[in-house]
């Protein structure tokens, strides 16, 4: 009989570990795993599949257009920061952020957050770029404009306001 596969679905998150390196924690899960393989007789195949989803990062799923914005806004940082002639190493520094971060975004990755794109600004003086991002709303304000109630008369003046005074 062949080896027995157990279908089984398991997950390790930071808040698993036992200690706060998580050092134990890693211990534990490697101990765990080959514990299944050696005394339950799990097939090999499937706890490396395991590992792997479990270490795996989540892939970003954008529409082409969206892809296409993020790889032009990457690569207008990357030639703002070549025309300031700053290295990668310098605004990585400034950043806070390793160089291949400082890649990624000059790729326009999807992966990497929004904070990231604001330091990497920040590091090349580009900042106030930030606020340009929806200022001129034309469609949000079109859309406003046409919910506005519309007053068919003038409100009506009380005697008081302008009548006539004796």
């Amino acid at each position: 009989m062949g080896n027995l596969v157990y279908k089984t679905r398991i997950s390790f998150t930071k808040r698993d570990s036992w200690s706060t390196n998580g050092t134990l924690g890693l211990l534990f899960t490697v101990l765990s795993f080959f514990w299944l393989i050696i005394f339950i007789n799990i097939d090999i195949y499937y706890v490396m599949s395991i590992i792997i989803d479990v270490m795996g990062r989540k892939k970003v799923v954008l529409l082409p257009q969206t892809e296409e914005i993020l790889k032009k806004m990457g690569e207008q940082i990357k030639l703002a920061r070549l025309r300031r002639k700053l290295s990668v190493e310098l605004v990585a520094e400034r950043a806070g952020v390793s160089r291949a971060t400082i890649w990624a975004v000059e790729k326009g990755a999807p992966s990497v957050a929004m904070g990231i794109y604001a330091s990497v600004l920040l590091a090349i003086g580009m900042q106030e770029d930030l606020l340009l991002i929806a200022k001129d709303d034309v469609l949000g304000r079109t859309l406003q404009d046409l919910e506005l109630p519309v007053n068919r008369r003038a409100p009506r003046r009380s005697r008081s306001e302008g009548g006539n005074e004796e």
